[in-house]
């Protein structure tokens, strides 16, 4: 999770040094979350056929070499081909925590882990920007950007071995077969939306953006389709559309797209309003995140004791708070563009955070409460996946747009209008929340 986030703080210098160009900076974030959300749900497949800890050891090891990689990235191609193939390492690893949280915890012990995963997940993507204006900064060794990369080697090889010496085994007692017709689909459809929405104002929307974002919908009804069909044959397909006859499921997962989409084009936009627009270095642009990390962090901690005694309201109450948040910082850029500080923007940014953290872990919890144990596997991938796409599709929307219209419109109400409409967004996600199962079950 950390890593979707890590790259964004380092993205002007990595355009300075690469001379990679706006298209490709959005690649260089969503490329990643594409290939994440795009196996994530196989990825979850294999573990419940093979082995969720095998699993798990072999993406870490596989997520440490195409670090590596990316560290190593001669040029912009490069970058974004290993950015890939760590989001498909990534998509290895994370349906394995959930799924094996699922399979060997039990009532409180599982209510707790989720907590836990959910706060982790959660601060993670907060405090990667600030991690990476930190390392950034340092330029240890005089790596420059190359280190927020590099750094995830030695993690990846310390969480392997934590892996082989602490982690039980565990497997489906009755596991599929891998549907090859859905995942290609799947990751057809979501390539034709994403790419042309990220590619498509750079080159000057071609011809081909069209006619790739006019496939879309056909991708995707024949995905439906052929999960439909082969469910009705007896068979399990890589998202049994079965498990969305769930209200809780079902819900959670619609609402997780407006939050998760808002919260992917928030970070990326900050990130470049921030070094771009104002000039204000790695660092003061990571401290920016500070305080909203530090309210997630306090709210996650409070959200499981929160949601045992008060239900899906915590989370209607944390989205009404994260919207008092966007609306401070929106006034806050209108007003005074040219003051603007980590100092001016923390009032804001403590809340929004504050909201965030009654609503991220909370929705997951709640989520996968709904799942079957048996299905897992299965479940903890279609939320991630759910959740991995969303994050792609905020920033090639609200990132493409904020691109777009901060040439002619200037940094402050192109950044004005993207927070105006996470702000608006935010409506939607409350009157979601209002429909979510009132317990976790």
């Amino acid at each position: 999770m950390l890593d979707f986030f890590i790259v964004n703080v380092a993205l002007p210098t990595i355009d300075k040094d690469l001379s990679a160009g706006p298209a490709t900076l959005e690649l260089f974030v969503a490329g990643y979350g594409i290939a994440y959300a795009v196996l994530l749900v196989l990825g979850g497949r294999l573990g419940d056929l093979y082995g969720r800890k095998k699993l798990f050891v072999a993406g870490a090891l596989l997520f440490g070499l195409t670090s590596l990689a990316c560290g190593f990235a001669p040029t912009a191609l490069a970058l974004v081909v290993a950015r890939v193939a760590q989001g498909a390492s990534a998509a290895l690893m994370l349906p394995q925590a959930l799924a094996t949280i699922q399979a060997a915890t039990e009532g409180e012990r599982r209510a707790k882990a989720m907590g836990i995963y959910g706060a982790v997940g959660g601060i993670s993507v907060v405090i990667g920007q600030v991690l990476g204006g930190v390392l950034l900064s340092a330029n240890l060794f005089g790596t420059g950007w190359r280190f927020i990369f590099l750094v995830n080697v030695p993690v990846a090889l310390v969480a392997v071995v934590l892996a082989l010496r602490t982690v039980p085994e565990t497997r489906s007692a009755n596991p599929a077969r891998v549907d090859i017709p859905g995942t290609v689909l799947l990751a057809a459809s979501l390539l034709a939306l994403l790419v042309p929405l990220m590619e498509g104002r750079s080159l000057g929307w071609p011809v081909w953006t069209w006619v790739v974002l006019a496939l879309f919908p056909f991708l995707l009804t024949a995905f439906v389709l052929v999960e439909r069909r082969g469910e009705r044959a007896g068979q399990v397909p890589l998202i049994p559309l079965s498990l969305l006859k769930l209200r809780g499921l079902r819900v959670g997962l619609t609402m997780a797209v407006p939050f998760f989409a808002g919260f992917g084009g928030f970070m990326m936009v900050m990130a470049v309003a921030l070094q771009v627009g104002l000039r204000e270095g790695p660092i003061a642009s990571g401290l920016a995140m500070v305080p909203m990390a530090t309210g997630f962090f306090a709210a996650s901690l409070a959200g499981p004791r929160l949601l045992s005694r008060f239900g899906s309201r915590v989370i209607v109450t944390g989205a009404v708070i994260q919207a008092i948040g966007l609306g401070t910082l929106a006034l806050t850029v209108a007003n005074d563009w040219s003051g603007i500080s980590p100092w001016v923007l923390l009032p804001g940014m403590a809340i929004a955070g504050t909201g965030q953290g009654l609503v991220m872990p909370p929705l997951i919890r709640l989520v996968l409460s709904q799942i079957p144990v048996e299905r897992a596997g299965v479940g903890g991938g279609i939320l991630a996946t759910t959740q991995q796409s969303s994050l792609a599709l905020g920033v090639a929307t609200l990132g493409t747009l904020f691109l777009s219209l901060a040439p002619s419109m200037g940094m402050k109400d192109a950044l004005t209008l993207v927070l105006v409409l996470q702000f608006a967004a935010t409506f939607l996600v409350i009157a979601l929340a209002t429909r979510l199962p009132r317990s976790v079950g």
